[in-house]
């Protein structure tokens, strides 16, 4: 099974550019800051099954997940209207699986949203929790922080995504509660960058992820950033070696 995680920066204008197109042909593809509710007709006529949840505010954030395989479950947000007013988490339950796409808040110029993201951190981080007492959870999306110095062009730890505070809980998700970041265990030795500016070209970071948790370590097959054009971030795609979810 092949899954796609990308923040198109804006559904339609991607579509227009023609590189959603290149995505489409993986079995799972999971979208970040989609920016609206409509639906392309390329889409429509796809033939996946398509599940988007879209923010109140009209051309904000919002996410989206095309589909080989039909859901036993859909779930919207995250039951907590300040996060879910901004259309951040879509969950489809699967038989063996839960899959997370999730948009995590950006921490906003002179982290004036840093308090906002680090409860929403949280509030992901029991709801996944939860999720996994059941069957083993994969979240895939723009995570809007880094690990370490390695996955950053640049250092100061009072720029969004590079404080300590944001850093400590994706690392804690990892080594304490025993998720997978994908990438790393397929490229321990690799460092790449899945979002750059369009505007300061010297600043670059890895903050699009996919977390397994640990029950699936042993189905990941492949982790690697696609070096598709059409937005500011990279497509990142995970394969399982499972033939369905």
């Amino acid at each position: 099974m092949k899954i796609v995680t990308w923040n198109v920066n804006g559904l339609k204008a991607i579509t227009r550019k023609g590189s959603l197109d290149e995505v489409l042909k993986y079995d799972v593809v999971m979208l970040q800051e989609i920016r609206t509710s409509d639906l392309p007709l390329d889409l429509l006529f796809s033939g996946l099954a398509i599940e988007s949840f879209s923010a109140k505010k009209k051309g904000y954030s919002g996410v989206m997940t095309l589909t080989r395989y039909k859901p036993i479950n859909v779930i919207k947000g995250l039951n907590v209207e300040e996060f879910d007013e901004e259309g951040r988490v879509l969950t489809l339950e699967f038989e063996k699986l839960f899959l997370i796409n999730s948009y995590f808040p950006r921490a906003g110029d002179e982290l004036k949203r840093l308090d906002f993201k680090i409860k929403f951190d949280k509030t992901v981080e029991e709801f996944m929790m939860k999720l996994r007492e059941r069957k083993p959870v994969i979240i895939c999306g723009d995570f809007n922080a880094v690990r370490d110095r390695k996955d950053s062009s640049f250092w100061d730890e009072r720029e969004p995504a590079l404080t300590p505070q944001e850093r400590e809980w994706l690392n804690h998700v990892i080594n304490d509660l025993g998720f997978i970041d994908a990438y790393k265990l397929v490229n321990p030795n690799k460092n790449e960058f899945t979002w750059r500016s369009y505007r300061f070209k010297w600043k670059a970071m890895r903050i699009d992820y996919c977390l397994v948790s640990s029950e699936l370590k042993n189905e990941i097959k492949n982790c690697e950033v696609l070096k598709i054009e059409g937005s500011d971030h990279y497509p990142l795609l995970l394969e399982l070696n499972i033939e369905s979810p």
